[in-house]
């Protein structure tokens, strides 16, 4: 076998990626592996008041606190149905490309699956969804459409400050106000 031989398969496997696929409902989505931190099983949330209704609350991880949204709720206005397979996944988010990432949990269904593919496989689904900038392009296989949901567009500003506050609230001056 010729060493160009013995490259090619290698270069072939740089041109894909890992996705975690789940439902919502009965429709296919998938976040790029990259993304995510950890996938855990769902776990009991402190809810946070006056928060959106797919706010489904923060929980403590490692010393830091977590918040935790609903993809279904987001999405649909239906909240994840509680399944052995719903997982709360943490991932990677950033509010842009400079910023350093923060943790960020996703309550996900049927998160079980991976799929290994090449990313320009997914294409544009012709309509600009603006209420819903998260929802990316679509890949086509044997089972339908898989839609890509990209983590950096998940929170708008509003949600952002509510779950991110920039500075980060400072617990010495709330004890001081005690």
């Amino acid at each position: 076998m010729s060493e160009l031989t013995a490259k090619r398969p290698a270069v072939k496997q740089a041109l894909h990626a890992l996705f975690l696929v789940f439902r919502i409902g009965s429709e296919r989505y998938a976040l790029q592996a990259t993304e995510v931190a950890e996938v855990l099983p769902r776990l009991p949330l402190k809810p946070i008041a006056h928060a959106p209704h797919w706010v489904a609350g923060v929980f403590a991880c490692r010393g830091a606190v977590v918040p935790v949204i609903d993809l279904c709720a987001l999405t649909f206005g239906i909240p994840a149905q509680a399944r052995t397979s719903t997982r709360l996944v943490l991932v990677h988010y950033r509010a842009d490309e400079r910023a350093a990432p923060k943790l960020l949990g996703l309550i996900l269904e049927q998160a079980t699956d991976t799929l290994r593919c090449n990313p320009a496989d997914f294409q544009p689904y012709g309509l600009d969804n603006r209420q819903a900038p998260y929802l990316g392009p679509v890949r086509e296989d044997a089972q339908g459409l898989l839609q890509w949901v990209r983590v950096a567009d998940l929170l708008d500003d509003q949600v952002r400050a509510l779950l991110f506050p920039s500075p980060p609230l400072d617990l010495a001056l709330l004890e001081e106000r005690s």
